[in-house]
């Protein structure tokens, strides 16, 4: 089975190449989103990537402890789209912003070991999209620099696990592992 990181840029082509890479395996597709519609912009996002998933894909919208959700819906799925960590995050880093950086930080961790844990429990190959946020300037609150250092430390997991990154550029994916020579 494959297991498939494709990092990027908003905007840059991440989800709809997660998706052309799973019409390439041509197996049975379980597709997590990870989305909450928070406003009215969030839903129209929502409604366009939803029209151009093909209808035999099984959706499956969870928020949090998407690890033991994909074991419950895994069905006849040989392929699982996780779109995507950025917004995975977003979501405990927000049901938790009243706890501790400490809290928040086990919960993050908690979250991205469940879904290693399902990743190496299920026969099926996984396609997980998630932004690079620490190409950009350093953020301006602490707030938003815990986010960023918590966003980094799951795409470093993941991408531990991952046989497969694809760096999204203008678009264009960009095999950065494996690489030649190593």
């Amino acid at each position: 089975m494959k297991n498939i990181l494709i990092i990027g840029g908003a905007r840059s082509g991440k989800s709809h190449f997660a998706q052309e890479l799973a019409l390439k395996l041509g197996k049975p597709v379980l597709f997590v989103a990870t989305a909450l519609a928070r406003d009215e912009e969030m839903q129209h996002r929502i409604e366009e990537h939803q029209k151009v998933r093909p209808a035999a894909w099984t959706t499956l919208e969870v928020t949090s402890h998407i690890g033991s959700q994909i074991l419950q819906k895994i069905s006849g799925a040989q392929v699982v789209i996780v779109d995507c960590i950025t917004l995975l995050v977003n979501n405990i880093f927000s049901q938790y912003s009243d706890q501790t950086v400490e809290q928040i930080e086990k919960e993050v961790t908690n979250e991205i070991s469940e879904l290693v844990e399902c990743i190496n429990r299920v026969d099926a190959s996984f396609i997980m999209v998630t932004n690079e946020v620490g190409l950009g300037l350093v953020p301006a609150n602490e707030v938003g620099r815990l986010y960023r250092d918590l966003l980094g430390r799951a795409n470093q997991i993941l991408s531990e696990q991952a046989g497969e990154i694809y760096l999204m550029v203008a678009g264009l994916p960009v095999l950065i592992k494996p690489a030649n020579g190593f």
